[in-house]
């Protein structure tokens, strides 16, 4: 029973790191509330069984069982309405295209600022 609750919480723990990388690396709220919403959710259920398992038959491994229900329920519950409420709030979606335009619109405020400069040391 050891192994097989070790098993679960490590593999629990592995999800809740690539759930913790999706959180960094990708580029949008609606991405990142994707990669949470779905990886966390099954890292948590994991640990916790693990704990029920390594607990064996006792009152708190019920405890924990009733917690594993709730964050079944909760998690994507509560990630699919954060995403609904940004997309009501008119949360723009990510595109690449979007990233291109920011990029030239940098580029050309650095320019202008950079011509300034070279106008101000001119003068």
């Amino acid at each position: 029973m050891t192994v097989l609750a070790i098993i679960l919480i490590s593999a629990g723990v592995l999800f809740l790191v690539v759930s913790c990388i999706g959180i960094i690396r990708l580029p949008d709220f609606y991405t990142r509330i994707h990669a949470v919403g779905k990886s966390e959710t099954l890292g948590a259920m994991l640990i916790l069984g693990g704990l029920a398992i390594h607990n064996g038959l006792a009152i708190s491994s019920l405890k924990i069982i009733v917690v594993l229900v709730f964050v079944l329920i909760a998690n994507p519950t509560a990630a699919h309405l954060l995403g609904r409420a940004a997309l009501r709030s008119r949360l723009e979606l990510w595109t690449r295209r979007g990233e291109e335009e920011a990029l030239e619109r940098e580029a050309i405020e650095t320019g202008k600022e950079a011509a300034e400069r070279d106008n101000g040391l001119a003068a």
